[in-house]
C-alpha cells in the first residue's frame, strides 16, 4: 500500500525556492511508495499545474487571496476528511499553521511542518505560533539548516526532539536556454560577469551587492552585474546603482525561468543575504560549474566550505564581498577549482536523492503512528 501524502504550499510552482521545491518533491517521490497530492492555499502557477496534471498528481487550489479568506479552508477540511491522508507535509508559515491545526482536527496520523526561510526575529506572534502551536501539533518540524534548527529551539521554543534537519535540493529550471546572456545584453564576448538570482527583497541585502560591485578592483572594474528576479526593492536598487555610477554595468533582468542558462554564461555567482535557509541558488551554481561567493549565513555554512567549494564573507561587509569577487574574477584557475569541488558534491542534493530521504521519513513516521 502506498502512503497518501498531501503537500501544502501557498503558491505551487512559483519562482521562490520553497515553491519550486514542493512541486519538485511531489513529482519525484517514488510512485510505487507514495501517492502524492498537492494543495495550493493561494494559487498554482500554470506551468506547475500542467506538470502535476501530466504526472497524474491531484492538485487542490483553495484560491485564497487574503488572510481573511478563512472560509476557503473548508474545502481543505472536506478533502482531508474524505481522502484520509497518511501524511500532511506543509511548507512555510501559513501552510504549516493550517496544515497542523486542520490536519490534527481531521485525524491525519503524521503531520510535518517545514520552515524554509525567515529571520526568526521581529515577529513575536509568528515565533509564538511556530513554537507553541505548530511545534506542538506537528509530528516533526523540518529545518533546512543547523543554523535554523538552533534558532527554532532558542528563539521560538520548538521542542528540540521534534526537529529534523534536511536540505532542499537542486531542481533544474524547465525553461530552455535562451543563449548567451552577453549577446542578449549587447556585451563583449569576454566581458566579466557576476550573476545573482534572487527575489528583490530586503533580506537579500542587494544594496550591499551593488556597493561591493562599485568597489571591484583589477578585472572587476570592467565587470557587469546581472540580477535575475523582481520584487519590492527594485526601484530603490536602480536608484542606488545610478547614485554609485554603475547603472550601465548593472542589468536587472526581471523574473527568469532560465537561471541555469544565465549561470552558465557568468564568471561568478554571488549572494549578499542577511539571512537564508537553504537557497536553491547554491545548488544551481554547483550544477552549472559556477564558482560562488556568498555571505556566511544560514544553510550556506552547511553547504559551502570556505576556500574549497566557495568563498564565504561576513554579511553587511561590501569590501569583503568585493575582495572575494575580485579574487575569483582575477584568478580563473582558482575559480575553476572551486567550481569543480562544489560540483562534485551535487549528487547529495539532487531532487531524486532528497525525495528518497523524505520518502524514508514518511514511512518511518507512519510506521510509528501505526499506519498500515
Amino acid at each position: 500500500m502506498r502512503l497518501r501524502v498531501l503537500f501544502m504550499i501557498d503558491h505551487a510552482g512559483a519562482l521562490g525556492g520553497a515553491e519550486r521545491f514542493v512541486t519538485g518533491l511531489a513529482l519525484h517521490v517514488p510512485p510505487d511508495r507514495i501517492e502524492p497530492w498537492v494543495c495550493s492555499t493561494r494559487c498554482g502557477e500554470p506551468h506547475a499545474v500542467v506538470a502535476l496534471r501530466e504526472a497524474g498528481i491531484p492538485h487542490l487550489n483553495l484560491g485564497r487571496s487574503s488572510k481573511l479568506h478563512v472560509h476557503r479552508l473548508s474545502k481543505l477540511v472536506a478533502v482531508m476528511r474524505r481522502e484520509r491522508f497518511d501524511v500532511v507535509h506543509a511548507h512555510k508559515f501559513g501552510s504549516n499553521l493550517w496544515g497542523s491545526t486542520i490536519g490534527r482536527a481531521c485525524g491525519v496520523p503524521v503531520i510535518i511542518a517545514h520552515e524554509h526561510n525567515w529571520s526568526y526575529t521581529g515577529d513575536r506572534l509568528r515565533a509564538f505560533l511556530d513554537g507553541q502551536v505548530i511545534g506542538r501539533l506537528a509530528t516533526r518540524f523540518i529545518a533546512v539548516s543547523e543554523a535554523n534548527r538552533r534558532r527554532m529551539v532558542e528563539l521560538e521554543g520548538v521542542p528540540a526532539d521534534k526537529i529534523i534537519v534536511l536540505p532542499t535540493a537542486y531542481i533544474p529550471h524547465s525553461a530552455p536556454a535562451n543563449g548567451d546572456i552577453r549577446a542578449e545584453l549587447g556585451l563583449a564576448s569576454d566581458a566579466p560577469l557576476v550573476g545573482v538570482a534572487a527575489g528583490l527583497r530586503t533580506e537579500k541585502a542587494l544594496e550591499v551587492m551593488l556597493e561591493a560591485h562599485s568597489l571591484l578592483g583589477g578585472p572587476g572594474r570592467e565587470a557587469h552585474l546581472v540580477i535575475a528576479g523582481d520584487g519590492p526593492c527594485q526601484a530603490d536598487l536602480q536608484r542606488q546603482a545610478r547614485g554609485l555610477g554603475i547603472r550601465e554595468r548593472v542589468h536587472f533582468l526581471g523574473e527568469r525561468r532560465d537561471v541555469d542558462s544565465i549561470l552558465r554564461s557568468v564568471d561568478v555567482g554571488a549572494m549578499s543575504s542577511d539571512w537564508e535557509g537553504m537557497p536553491l541558488f547554491v545548488f544551481e551554481c554547483m550544477a552549472t560549474d559556477t564558482p560562488l561567493v556568498a555571505t556566511a549565513v544560514g544553510g550556506l555554512t552547511d553547504i559551502v566550505q570556505n576556500g574549497t567549494t566557495g568563498l564565504l564573507v561576513p554579511p553587511r561587509d561590501p569590501q569583503a564581498l568585493a575582495s572575494a569577487l575580485t579574487s575569483l574574477l582575477a584568478d580563473r584557475s582558482l575559480a575553476r577549482r572551486i567550481a569543480a569541488a562544489a560540483s562534485a558534491r551535487l549528487d547529495q542534493f539532487t531532487i531524486e536523492s532528497v525525495a528518497a530521504r523524505f520518502t524514508d521519513l514518511y514511512e518511518q513516521l507512519s510506521a510509528q503512528a501505526g499506519v498500515r
